[in-house]
């Protein structure tokens, strides 16, 4: 009994550990379908409080770690991945400067100032933009399951970051198939060892 008491205990302080790790993700990026690129947003709470427009927008830092793509060449599908609080006016869109190492979202909402508040969700909804195969490629190069990097706003390029602090954290997660299949894996290896 109490090594299943040692047990129970240790898988939930693993848990908390992971819950904790992750609070700060604000936006999950999937890479799992051939030339698409999908961001949702958690309910994962800023880091900061910044305002600016949505004209320049959030940049994910180290996305593409050293490149040549040009441009993003992104078609939206769909989508309302805003910042909290303000509405979506459905247009989001992704932009990347030549030879950046990071990639910029942008174009999320009609309101004059968009931003940030410290202790509060960051972001809503979703958006799925289809990409070009050579842009797939780039995006997918550097982008294991699970990497994670810095969120930044304002900011569309690696030298609008100088001096700022992150608002949170973007990480590249499996679909949600998958994540399904590894939790019924676990279980059932949990069941096995009983």
């Amino acid at each position: 009994m109490k090594m299943r008491t040692g047990s129970m205990l240790a898988a939930i302080a693993v848990t908390s550990m992971s819950a904790a790790a992750n609070a700060d993700d604000l936006l999950l990026v999937d890479l799992s379908v051939p030339n698409q690129i999908t961001i949702t947003a958690t309910a994962g709470l800023a880091a900061a409080t910044v305002s600016d427009t949505d004209d320049i927008g959030v940049y994910f830092r180290e996305f593409f770690g050293a490149n040549t793509l040009a441009g993003s060449a992104d078609t939206l599908v769909s989508g309302n991945l805003v910042s909290f609080g303000n509405a979506s006016d459905g247009t989001p869109d992704l932009f990347h400067f030549t030879n950046d190492p990071g990639l910029n979202f942008w174009s999320w909402t009609n309101d004059a100032a968009s931003g940030f508040t410290m202790g509060s969700q960051a972001f809503s909804g979703s958006a799925t933009w289809s990409i070009t195969p050579a842009s797939f490629t780039a995006y997918t190069a550097n982008n294991p399951v699970g990497r994670t990097g810095d969120l930044f706003f304002p900011a569309d390029s690696f030298d609008d970051i100088a001096g700022q602090g992150p608002i949170g954290t973007w990480r590249i997660v499996p679909t949600p198939g998958a994540a399904s299949l590894m939790g019924i894996g676990l279980i059932a290896s949990a069941r096995r060892r009983r």
